[in-house]
């Protein structure tokens, strides 16, 4: 932040002395119009700036979002793969092991989603999944089959294990620090920037200002509310997770 003050306050000092250097040359001209060349020319910059900062501002939560939505489909695929594998694990470790795995999905889908919209992801989830992982490498098993099975889940639960951590990542993931703030200042600037200029709209020539206020005070207001990935419109809901559940019905339990 500092860097960046010192850039702007760099740039002001520029102003200045280019203002200065001018007008001692004999090269500039008085301009105190709200329609003049400075006016046009500063309110154009400023409407760009606010279009640049407002276009990162949607473009990084949005495709922040898309990802996670491929990360959560990932781990509940993990997960699927892992609950069919632990079908030929010997009786009864394929059967408790099964039900672990459905009440780590229903913990996460019904539990945990609500946390994430607070920015991270719960203890008691992952003390489930590692206890999950714990108990299928603590196994003694016996015959190829039983043992490619118990390497199977095994696999799948490091896959999901990693998406689960990405998922964590993603759930606190926030855009670059002081871009909201940046979007919020260019966006008001863009609004008053004309009564700073000098223009004093009468009747009907406000309407148009109260219109510009109205959709910029809008896109701030949709920056704020999309900053997390796992809260507010482009919220990442729990359908993976959910449809795992229900695709746990028709897979074969074992034991």
């Amino acid at each position: 932040m500092l860097v960046a003050a010192l850039a702007a306050l760099a740039a002001v000092l520029a102003v200045v002395v280019a203002a200065l250097i001018f007008r001692k040359v004999g090269r500039a001209t008085d301009d105190g119009e709200p329609d003049g060349p400075t006016a046009g020319h500063a309110g154009a910059m400023l409407s760009a700036l606010f279009l640049l900062v407002f276009a990162i501002a949607i473009v990084v939560p949005w495709t922040t979002a898309d990802a996670a939505r491929v990360n959560t489909g990932s781990e509940s695929h993990a997960i699927a793969e892992a609950y069919w594998a632990a079908g030929g694990l010997p009786s009864p470790a394929a059967g408790q092991i099964q039900g672990e795995l459905r009440e780590y999905v229903r913990f996460v889908a019904e539990r945990e989603w609500p946390m994430m919209r607070r920015g991270h992801l719960s203890s008691e989830g992952w003390t489930r999944l590692d206890s999950i992982r714990a108990r299928v490498d603590g196994l003694k098993v016996e015959g190829d089959d039983a043992k490619d099975a118990q390497a199977d889940v095994l696999e799948k639960l490091g896959d999901a294990s990693a998406a689960r951590r990405q998922r964590g990542l993603d759930a606190s993931a926030s855009p670059p620090s002081g871009l909201l703030e940046l979007t919020a200042v260019t966006g008001a600037l863009v609004v008053l920037f004309p009564f700073m200029a000098g223009a004093r709209p009468r009747r009907l020539a406000i309407l148009p200002m109260i219109a510009t206020a109205a959709l910029v005070g809008l896109g701030v207001f949709v920056t704020y509310d999309i900053a997390r990935v796992f809260d507010g419109p482009l919220a990442v809901q729990p359908e993976a997770f959910t449809a795992v559940m229900q695709e746990f019905q028709r897979i074969p339990a074992g034991g």
